[in-house]
């Protein structure tokens, strides 16, 4: 049966060591739901282990958000605990690394005002804003990572029975973390160090713009002057390396806010706060999202387009092959962190400043001059495929390819 104990240490010891890097006398903060608390408590071990100073675990449950979001007053959803907030900004200014397990129920709200649930994740974007800023800063390291439940197996293979489903999900959760190999961790290592050789050939070529064509996409992006490519692992702000996301498979940038023009289509359903939007189309002008269709989930897309004046910008773009091992496991995840990792995609809302060059040191006023994007949102999609072309467009004007048909020809 998957997962046996060794791959559960096996995954515990990589998050530790490759995923967050935990350093001697580390505070480790690791939120988590309540069904994964077997592998939450060999974090916690292996970090110990590792010299963590204390472990702190946040356990959430779905099922009580559901009840919140179905019955609370108005008022409680308009609110989030400043003293949470501060916590987590406290945390943020000690030094700590930040494990994340992330693996929600598809199909949690689906009987949810998707309304009522916008309100609520405004008011915890807006209270923690500070917080997910210096994530997305890099000023500590984090990591992501998910967890096979019950519900999520459920949606991703609908015709097993549950215990059969959950098993199959741990499978293709163990072959894209490498967890089943002899050195899970020198396989990441390796793993790396190829993305890195990719983003420093992207670096290289300082393309001024990217151009999009496949079934339902003609879009041209523009990259601002000193845009950063990124992959693989990253360092902090005290020069500590970090995988953010386990799974990785991407290489990624920040796109011009204002230059993005044209209209994608998404290739994967997207899980946005436990609603399914699948089926979709943007158009942008100038950077700007000015027309927009769903075949499901419309209302849930509004609403994060609605977030605030940045959520209709991009903020990320993200090239991943289509022949890759999670996109060649012909899965859909309902999963962002699994599903992106399986095909290039765009992330609606705020960017990371670390994808520019000095933006690390940039105020949000001079991030904005040169391009980033600023929202209390960062939403990737996917729009990956087999049908995908990419030129890049040199400073001289050139068009060279970089994908055909969804891989990469550079």
């Amino acid at each position: 049966m998957y997962p046996t104990q060794q791959h559960l240490e096996n995954y515990a010891a990589l998050v530790v060591s490759v995923g967050v890097n935990v350093q001697q006398g580390q505070t480790i903060v690791v939120t988590a739901p309540i069904t994964s608390a077997p592998l939450v408590r060999l974090i916690a071990s292996k970090a110990y282990e590792a010299g963590a100073k204390n472990v702190h675990v946040e356990y959430n449950d779905e099922e009580l958000s559901r009840i919140k979001y179905k019955q609370a007053p108005e008022e409680a959803l308009t609110e989030y605990p400043m003293w949470r907030a501060k916590a987590w900004e406290e945390y943020v200014e000690n030094g700590a690394a930040f494990i994340q397990i992330y693996c929600p129920n598809p199909d949690l709200l689906n009987d949810v005002d998707p309304a009522r649930v916008a309100i609520a994740t405004k008011a915890a974007s807006t209270a923690l804003s500070g917080y997910r800023g210096s994530l997305m800063n890099h000023t500590n390291a984090w990591s992501l990572i998910s967890y096979a439940t019950p519900e999520w197996a459920a949606k991703v293979f609908p015709d097993l029975p549950t215990e059969e489903a959950e098993q199959k999900l741990w499978e293709r959760i163990i072959d894209a973390t490498r967890i089943d190999l002899e050195d899970p961790i020198g396989a990441w290592r390796e793993h790396n160090s190829k993305l890195l050789q990719m983003v420093e050939l992207l670096n290289e070529k300082r393309y001024k713009q990217l151009q999009y064509e496949a079934p339902g996409t003609s879009l041209t992006v523009e990259l601002p002057e000193g845009h950063i490519w990124l992959g693989g692992s990253k360092a902090n702000a005290k020069g500590v390396f970090f995988n953010p996301n386990m799974p990785t498979e991407e290489v990624f940038t920040m796109p011009h806010r204002d230059g993005v023009n044209g209209t994608v289509r998404s290739t994967k359903p997207l899980n946005y706060n436990g609603q399914v939007i699948s089926g979709f189309s943007l158009t942008f002008k100038d950077g700007k999202v000015v027309d927009y269709s769903a075949e499901q989930g419309y209302e849930a897309l509004s609403n994060l387009l609605e977030t605030d004046e940045g959520a209709r910008h991009l903020g990320e773009i993200a090239l991943v092959p289509h022949d890759s091992p999670i996109s060649n496991s012909n899965v859909i995840f309902f999963n962002t962190l699994y599903d992106e990792n399986a095909s290039c995609h765009l992330a609606l809302g705020q960017a990371y400043p670390v994808n520019v060059a000095g933006g690390t040191k940039m105020t949000s006023e001079e991030l904005l001059t040169h391009g980033a994007n600023r929202s209390l949102t960062h939403e990737d999609f996917m729009i990956g495929s087999a049908d995908l072309n990419i030129d890049g467009v040199t400073k001289a004007g050139t068009r060279e390819p970089i994908f055909r048909a969804g891989n990469w020809t550079i």
